[in-house]
């Protein structure tokens, strides 16, 4: 049975916001490796390319773009910020049930008085060949529709080794009779919202904080494929003792972001 809508007084004056945090890992000792991925960050995670990503998310929550600001950074790195507001969405159905959001061929939903903003923060360990790339994604709406539609298409749209994400609905819209609402959707877990060959590949948990409308989930990719982060070598040519060393060091750097806290050695397993 379809549920009734609730019936606002003026607009729907809750802020619903999706931090999205991606990280992607890999292992570059020699200076040949670090350029050859340094060029590859270049490529993958350049403003040109973000600023598509975004254009997409846009598209998929029906949103007018207002500006967008881009800056491609040296030696690597970038920043795009997009201000967004609502698109006139005629008649197409809104909707925010619980469940994984369209691919950007398929368009719904709208927003209105918002942004979009993306940077990205390269690191890396100054002796052991580790390098961590993390890319920080906000979208940020106002008014019915959950920023989590896009959230599909954003997991998509990148191969991350580490994925965090928090979700929290700000404020309160009144209904004709004078009532505060702090939610207008129904939501137990990000989870929900995900695809679900994406569930399959990742190791998930969830925090949440039903109370504040606060939700927090963390995923961790669950192969591991050693010639996946190598750069300029094939994990073939690299004796089996120094494949297991630089596994460890990989599968720590991974376990010690999904986690939160630094691993001593002699733990890892």
């Amino acid at each position: 049975m379809r549920a009734s809508r609730m019936k606002l007084h003026g607009f729907n004056n809750l802020t619903k916001t999706l931090s999205f945090n991606i990280y992607d890992i890999c292992y570059a000792a020699t200076p040949a490796q670090v350029k050859e991925y340094i060029e590859y960050i270049d490529e993958a995670y350049n403003a040109e390319r973000l600023t598509h990503i975004l254009q997409d998310v846009a598209e998929i929550i029906g949103a007018n773009i207002l500006n967008i600001a881009r800056q491609d950074y040296d030696p690597q790195g970038a920043s795009v910020t997009m201000l967004i507001s609502e698109e006139p969405v005629a008649a197409r159905e809104l909707s925010n049930t619980e469940a994984p959001g369209p691919l950007p061929e398929a368009i719904v939903g709208h927003l209105d008085k918002s942004h979009l903003t993306v940077h990205t923060y390269p690191e890396s360990h100054p002796d052991n060949g580790i390098s961590t790339f993390r890319v920080d994604i906000d979208v940020s709406t106002c008014g019915r529709i959950s920023p989590l539609k896009a959230l599909n298409y954003l997991i998509h749209s990148f191969d991350s080794d580490i994925v965090t994400m928090d979700y929290r609905v700000r404020g309160f819209t009144r209904d004709v009779n004078g009532k505060k609402h702090y939610i207008d959707h129904k939501i137990n877990s990000i989870q929900n919202f995900l695809a679900r060959d994406t569930r399959e590949r990742y190791q998930i948990i969830d925090v949440n904080v039903y109370q504040e409308n606060l939700f927090h989930t963390k995923m961790m990719l669950k192969d591991f494929d050693l010639d996946s982060y190598l750069f300029g070598i094939d994990a073939e040519d690299i004796p089996p003792r120094e494949q297991r060393e630089i596994t460890d060091k990989l599968r720590r750097e991974m376990l010690e972001i999904f986690y939160g806290r630094n691993i001593a050695r002699g733990r890892l397993r």
